[in-house]
């Protein structure tokens, strides 16, 4: 199914006011990514380019970036997490949650939602097995954590064709890929029922401004409170959702974390604000948009 078969155009002016429960007007959720990458393929993402150019195996400086994050980068994150006493959203390769175990207990201990995000960090494209790669995602954190995955987000937001539909099959009920809408929306799929996808972002994504676009640390502050400030005055009259999204080895850098704790500090001084996990927001659109009300 191509795009506009899973889902038509919707104007946001045009829609029925969604309200939060308590009073509250915007829905802030944050996502960790917490990968495993493949020392025997090509990195995911570089920081460094050889000095001969190409793509060596092994790539030690750049597997070792990433590895530091989870090492390192990701303790810094949870103390501003903890301290602010946000409940995070953890997306995570099914292979990282035995490679990674530390990492894995402390989100379960904080009851932090997981997500599968593949079983290791390569596009669903590439995938040799895309039904058996979601399945094993499935199965890792199921057994690490006593529960099925209710959210997808694909590594790089990658999808095929069939992924809506395979996601749909193996029970999951949210996907995050489909980054074109404020408030959550239904994709439909090849069984005549529907996958929500709820609202992610490329824009408020530390991938996008430090490794693509090449931002100093603060534009991650400064993009997140505009973007905030915004989406804030946009949801007077009708509820919105904005995600802030990081990686270990990114905003977990010591020049970067202030930065991070500062633009959650600052939503958290308006008290009509909830911080929700992908299922939490889930949960509230399902209750407030009925499938069958649905247009």
């Amino acid at each position: 199914m191509k795009p506009l078969e899973r889902i038509s155009y919707s104007s946001i002016a045009d829609r029925p006011a969604l309200k939060l429960p308590g009073g509250k007007r915007l829905a802030v959720w944050v996502i960790v990514n917490v990968e495993e990458w493949n020392i025997d393929e090509t990195m995911p993402r570089t920081v460094l380019t050889p000095p001969a150019g190409g793509s060596p195996m092994p790539d030690i400086p750049n597997w070792a970036w990433h590895e530091y994050g989870n090492r390192v980068g990701f303790w810094r994150m949870l103390e501003v997490i903890d301290a602010l006493g946000i409940n995070a959203t953890l997306a995570i390769n099914g292979s990282a949650i035995g490679a990674y175990e530390p990492i894995a207990k402390a989100a379960k201990e904080r009851q932090w939602e997981f997500i599968g995000h593949g079983f290791g960090q390569r596009n669903m494209q590439k995938v040799p097995d895309e039904v058996e790669d979601i399945a094993k995602t499935t199965e890792a954190i199921r057994a690490y954590t006593g529960k099925r995955p209710r959210g997808w987000l694909g590594p790089g937001l990658t999808e095929t064709w069939h992924t809506p539909d395979i996601l749909a099959d193996q029970g999951y009920e949210y996907v995050c890929d489909w980054v074109l809408d404020d408030q959550p929306v239904r994709l439909k799929t090849r069984d005549g029922g529907t996958i929500v996808n709820v609202p992610y972002t490329q824009e408020c994504n530390d991938v996008a401004m430090m490794l693509i676009q090449h931002h100093k640390a603060s534009e991650y502050r400064d993009r997140a409170i505009d973007q905030f400030e915004q989406l804030y005055a946009d949801a007077k009259d009708s509820a919105r959702v904005m995600a802030l999204v990081v990686h270990p080895y990114i905003m977990g850098a010591p020049h970067r974390l202030r930065y991070f704790r500062e633009a959650l500090a600052h939503i958290q001084t308006h008290d009509d604000v909830a911080f929700m996990t992908g299922e939490q927001i889930l949960d509230w659109y399902g209750a407030a948009s009925p499938a069958s009300t649905a247009a």
